[in-house]
């Protein structure tokens, strides 16, 4: 199949198409024929070609060095491409070269494609096994409110930032009025969402019955 120019809208039609129910676009494996058509195309595709744009977005994700080493495949755009004379000449002598009367030589072709195929699709595995795992995080404000206006605030303080659990995170801090003389701490923290249970969080603060008369959350933000 000829995708004819892929710059133009009825090529990347053509090639979207084409891409449906491939992978690559020669075989079963990302090859030169994959490289020629994604050089050729240049850029992303647009959203509404969903194929193409996949196929594209996979090819680019391995570096210029990577995709120089894949094997030889025919590339569509030269599918509809007359062989020269010399061409064909030499072809017709490679397929004397070929001739392997004992039909030893398919078998070992195939070992050799089944084993690079194993290894493209290991490093491949391997590739994205090594992306970074987005760690889920959240901001919170806490209000946390003495028994009086007599609790020592800056003891009261001190005591919450004593808790350590993994995946947490205090921030900063100050006293906000809230009448009769009496003031409130609002303090911040960062928490790992896997790792800090923010109910367990509250009920430590409270632990401190000699200073805190209750938890509240202010604000609750993902990070």
């Amino acid at each position: 199949m000829a995708f004819g120019d892929v710059k133009s809208q009825q090529g990347l039609g053509e090639l979207n198409k084409y891409l449906a129910e491939k992978s690559y676009v020669s075989g079963y494996t990302p090859s030169q024929a994959d490289v020629q058509v994604f050089e050729e195309v240049g850029k992303a595709p647009a959203a509404s070609l969903p194929h193409a744009l996949r196929w594209y977005n996979q090819i680019a994700s391995y570096s210029p060095a990577e995709r120089k080493s894949w094997v030889q495949g025919v590339s569509p755009l030269n599918a509809g491409a007359k062989p020269t004379a010399a061409a064909a000449a030499k072809k017709s002598d490679d397929d004397d070269d070929d001739i392997d009367l004992f039909g030893s030589g398919d078998e070992e072709e195939d070992a050799e494609a089944a084993r690079i195929r194993e290894e493209r699709l290991q490093a491949y595995a391997d590739k994205k096994s090594k992306k970074p795992t987005l760690i889920a995080k959240s901001s919170i404000l806490l209000d946390v409110k003495p028994w009086d206006d007599e609790t020592d605030m800056n003891e009261m303080e001190k005591q919450v930032r004593t808790i350590e659990m993994e995946g947490l995170l205090w921030g900063a801090s100050k006293f906000v009025p809230v009448g009769y003389g009496i003031k409130k701490l609002q303090i911040m923290c960062v928490i790992e969402d896997d790792k800090v249970s923010v109910d367990l969080l509250t009920e430590k603060i409270q632990e401190f019955e000699d200073f805190v008369q209750s938890v509240d959350i202010a604000a609750f933000n993902k990070i």
